[in-house]
């Protein structure tokens, strides 16, 4: 093999490496999807515990407030199907190999167009992973409340379990009636299992302190609804797998090359002789 030839050889190998590396890094991206809930409610005390029992189900908008407050305390339940999110990501990565990178809740604040709620005011909120699905969303709305579904007594009573719901955090609620917020959840194993399965997840919303009152799209109010937005990406086991592999390839082939360059030369030097 001639000092040319090796020289060809390297150069080759050098394009192979980098476009190897190159589709390996490549598969490092990420995937990002949004979903919205398929049930969601809000429930109510009133100022007097007069709407405790009501279902609010089907109402445009959703509240979480202080008990201190005029109106009373309201809480917000919300369910996601995560199946599309787990058959999507298996496509895009491959069954089982890939992992939350985040989740974050996006809600859209809503005017304050009822008298049964509270006036919107900035505060602390905090979000749970209820273990609890059963729930029913109802068909009551503000104006015309009904029992058909999920309501204040039911969910602390029923749905609410102290001992296995999950905090996924504690968040800040500006104020104001329009805009986007979005916030971060902890990513806790029961979060992370329900995405990974392709399971429903239900989050409970309810106030931090004494102050808060806020009120944001249901998704009745559809595109202005709640969205679960999850980032996955690729499992590194794999990609290091592969990656090793590679280098070990790589680095035999380059151990080799001053071998073969020196007998290159002394085949030539013979054929000079």
């Amino acid at each position: 093999m001639s000092i040319l030839q090796l020289s060809r050889r390297k150069a080759s190998a050098a394009c192979i490496l980098a476009a190897v590396f190159s589709g390996a890094f490549c598969a490092c991206g990420q995937g990002t999807l949004s979903v919205g809930p398929i049930a969601d409610a809000f429930v109510a005390t009133g100022p007097t515990d007069n709407l405790a029992n009501d279902n609010f189900g089907a109402a445009g908008a959703l509240a979480l407030a202080a008990g201190d407050l005029p109106n009373g305390q309201f809480q917000t339940v919300m369910q996601f199907d995560l199946s599309s999110a787990a058959s999507t990501f298996n496509a895009e990565f491959g069954a089982g190999d890939w992992t939350v990178q985040s989740a974050t809740l996006q809600l859209t604040s809503s005017p304050h167009n009822n008298s049964i709620f509270n006036a919107p005011a900035a505060g602390q909120f905090n979000i749970s992973l209820m273990q609890n699905n059963s729930w029913v969303e109802g068909t009551g709305t503000g104006g015309t409340p009904t029992t058909d579904g999920i309501s204040f007594n039911s969910l602390t009573g029923t749905y609410i379990n102290a001992s296995a719901d999950q905090a996924l955090g504690a968040f800040h609620f500006p104020g104001g009636s329009t805009g986007v917020n979005t916030y971060t959840l902890n990513l806790t194993p029961g979060l992370t299992g329900d995405i990974l399965g392709g399971d429903d997840l239900s989050l409970r919303l309810y106030a931090g302190d004494n102050n808060i009152s806020y009120l944001f799209s249901s998704h009745e109010a559809s595109p202005n609804g709640p969205e679960l937005i999850i980032t996955a990406v690729p499992e590194p086991g794999g990609l290091a797998l592969g990656l090793t592999g590679l280098a070990v390839f790589s680095l035999r082939r380059f151990i080799r090359l001053p071998r073969d360059l020196a007998e290159a030369r002394r085949g030539k030097n013979a054929g000079r002789s």
